[in-house]
């Protein structure tokens, strides 16, 4: 049996429908339930930026999660495949009217990727102060708190609305199927298989 760990909402349902047009059965979790076994998969239903520590520590075999979360994380996984679905950009959002300044001694960077940040600008020579924030991250320009912001961005009208604009993309992110470098040698067969299988499916559907 593969364990299979899925981020809540679009990302799993979508993934949800690839199986389900392989094995041609339904896959659907039970109301609040968290685990669902079915025709020889467990699958896993945890939150987005916990399905790296599922599959690095073989609580699940193989996973599917954003780039972005992936980049974030850094771990040691293996990305077997980009599945195209739930796509987004990780982008530099600033106040309208305004652009960044390159020749500032320190840019305030408020972003909830603090790594991904980090690493972008720092490729640019550019001394930052991360500030950490967990949600409402268009707020923090408007009111001082950073210069710029690191988000996620899936049309932008959630910056325009707060009276930003993108000024830079640093990330295109979709959900990749990842995997456990122990569970991929142990079960090379099962995933492999089902590599085969999802990269058939998908790619009929581009």
């Amino acid at each position: 049996m593969l364990t299979v760990a899925l981020p809540k909402g679009r990302i799993a349902d979508e993934t949800l429908a690839i199986f389900e047009t392989i094995f041609q059965t339904s896959f659907r979790f039970d109301d609040r339930k968290l685990i669902l076994e079915a025709d020889g998969f467990r699958f896993l239903l945890v939150r987005n930026q916990d399905v790296p520590a599922y599959v690095l520590h073989q609580s699940a075999d193989i996973g599917v999660v954003g780039l972005d979360v992936l980049e974030e994380k850094d771990e040691d996984l293996l990305r077997l495949l980009d599945l195209g679905i739930g796509k987004c950009k990780v982008c530099v959002g600033i106040a309208e009217g305004k652009e960044i300044d390159y020749t500032a001694p320190e840019l305030k960077v408020a972003t909830k990727m603090t790594h991904i940040a980090q690493k972008y600008f720092s490729k640019k020579a550019m001394a930052v102060e991360i500030i950490k924030l967990y949600g409402s991250i268009e707020l923090a320009p408007l009111v001082g708190l950073s210069d710029v912001i690191v988000d996620i961005v899936e049309t932008g009208s959630t910056m325009k609305q707060n009276g930003l604009k993108v000024v830079e993309t640093i990330l295109d992110s979709s959900a990749y199927l990842i995997a456990n470098k122990n569970s991929f040698i142990e079960k090379k067969e099962e995933i492999t298989t089902l590599y085969q299988k999802i990269h058939d499916v998908i790619s009929t559907q581009r």
